[in-house]
């Protein structure tokens, strides 16, 4: 089988600052091998959206600067809520500072009452769409021209998003690595047409690595994602912080390389 990799995505809401990067330190510690946050600025499920809270790029400057081995990103940065050229500067200074370690996750962003909350267009579906595509291919540009230039030269993009029909050309396009959701059936369905895009897009499938956010931390549905196409398992992980989720992730791996 070919290498299964697991990551964690610490919601950045309702904890502290101290509190996060404990959590950020230990869940590299126990050997996961990516890091994310969301690009929220309140709290998305909450009823009243109101507590706590840490905005997405400016966390991700601080996982960068305290962690050694893993990689990082945000899963996903909302394209409506930045210049793409300023985006591409900001992910080229996290890169440096992590060492080459970021990965740029994108989407259109869905959040409708952040959007103005925040003073941002929200727009419809589709313009948020061709917003994200247009800014996929300026993002590109700004890299071969940016000074110093992204640690490897370039920085892997993660496309994250299931729609049908623009989504997952955009990730058969552009992604290093898309990322969808559960659960299995509904996932594998999602592979079969993000392979049917490549075809038409002229891509090997295989150039994409294909990772899956998850709430469910039983072994019995890693095993499930992973027959359905998945290569890269992200948990999703909450405060206050309980290690036994993230600990049984990593046994999984263990057991399944083994």
């Amino acid at each position: 089988m070919a290498n299964i990799r697991i990551g964690v995505l610490l919601e950045p809401q309702l904890t502290s600052y101290a509190a996060y990067i404990q959590a950020v330190r230990q869940a590299e510690a126990l050997g996961v091998d990516s890091l994310w946050d969301w690009d929220h600025f309140i709290p998305p499920y909450e009823p009243q959206h109101r507590g706590s809270h840490f905005e997405a790029w400016t966390l991700l400057a601080a996982m960068a600067a305290l962690t050694r081995r893993a990689e990082i990103g945000c899963l996903v940065s909302c394209n409506g809520y930045r210049n793409p050229a300023l985006l591409a500067t900001m992910a080229k200074t996290v890169d440096h500072v992590s060492g080459g370690r970021l990965i740029l996750g994108i989407g259109a962003g869905w959040f409708e009452r952040e959007f103005h909350e925040y003073g941002y267009p929200y727009g419809t579906a589709r313009q948020r769409l061709e917003a994200l595509e247009t800014a996929l291919t300026l993002i590109k540009l700004r890299w071969q021209v940016e000074q110093p230039p992204p640690v490897r030269g370039r920085i892997p993009i993660l496309v994250g998003g299931e729609g049908e029909r623009i989504t997952l050309r955009l990730a058969a396009q552009h992604a290093d690595i898309w990322n969808g959701f559960g659960p299995p059936e509904r996932y594998r369905r999602k592979c079969a047409i993000l392979e049917r895009w490549c075809e038409q897009v002229g891509r090997d499938p295989t150039e994409i690595e294909r990772s899956v956010l998850t709430t469910d931390d039983s072994p019995a549905t890693f095993d499930r994602l992973v027959q359905a196409g998945a290569r890269h398992i992200i948990l999703q992980w909450r405060y206050p912080w309980e290690a036994c989720p993230i600990e049984q992730l990593v046994r999984w791996r263990e057991a399944l390389h083994h």
